[in-house]
């Protein structure tokens, strides 16, 4: 998941950078409110946290002009925590608001909550990989045709790896996206739930697609030989 950042106090926007870095977010930064709207607008990032108070354009008018040609998630943040602040930034399409001072956890909180709103389930699209195919919408997954009966924690699991066939996803990553707990090294919840998804997913089928990356983490791809 990409992240950008916008904010012209360099310890804050590092503050914000190294925890969601550490996190498992690719993460970028821009200092300014005319950098940011570029960056933003010709970036692909899946979130983007934007400080109110910036130098050049305010945050408000970043948001203002960032939303006449992208509808990419948007958290703000300011000092300014009056109901009136909120209420613009909330009409001009903001997803949240949080105000400074806050706390790290409540930050990635809010983070993982606007991403997974914008990314376990994206109504519009039949996700296809191989043979296998996931309607959102109608919560389906079926495989050369065969239907798949999957829980809600393994459907949301199996969405996710679809959305980003062919990328390596971390078990921070998934842990954080679909279970949204932190991801500890003598917790085994990633592994037993892509354990009882190859049962249902792969085990059936000659070509596998659920693969391991060794010391990396975990990717849905089709590797047959075309």
């Amino acid at each position: 998941m990409k992240i950008l950042v916008i904010d012209d106090e360099p310890k804050a926007a590092e503050y914000v950078r190294q925890g969601l870095s550490e996190s498992g977010y690719a993460v970028e930064v821009a200092h300014s409110g005319t950098d940011g709207l570029h960056v933003a607008v010709t970036g692909d990032h899946d979130l983007i946290i934007l400080d109110v108070m910036l130098p050049g354009i305010d945050g408000f008018a970043v948001l203002s002009a960032l939303r006449t040609s992208r509808q990419v998630p948007v958290l703000m943040l300011s000092a300014r925590g009056k109901t009136d602040d909120k209420v613009r930034g909330f009409d001009l399409g903001a997803d949240d608001y949080l105000v400074k001072p806050f706390q790290f956890p409540e930050l990635l909180a809010r983070v993982r909550t606007l991403l997974k709103r914008n990314h376990l389930i994206r109504p519009e699209a039949v996700l296809l990989t191989g043979d296998l195919e996931i309607d959102p919408v109608r919560h389906r997954a079926t495989r050369a045709g065969q239907r798949i009966d999957l829980s809600a924690k393994e459907f949301a699991l199996l969405t996710l790896l679809a959305q980003r066939s062919g990328e390596v996803l971390s078990r921070t990553q998934i842990a954080s996206l679909v279970w949204d707990i932190h991801f500890e090294s003598d917790t085994n919840v990633v592994e037993v739930a892509m354990r009882r998804l190859r049962l249902k997913i792969d085990d059936p089928f000659e070509n596998k697609l659920i693969h391991t990356v060794r010391g990396v983490g975990y990717v849905l791809e089709s590797r047959e030989n075309p």
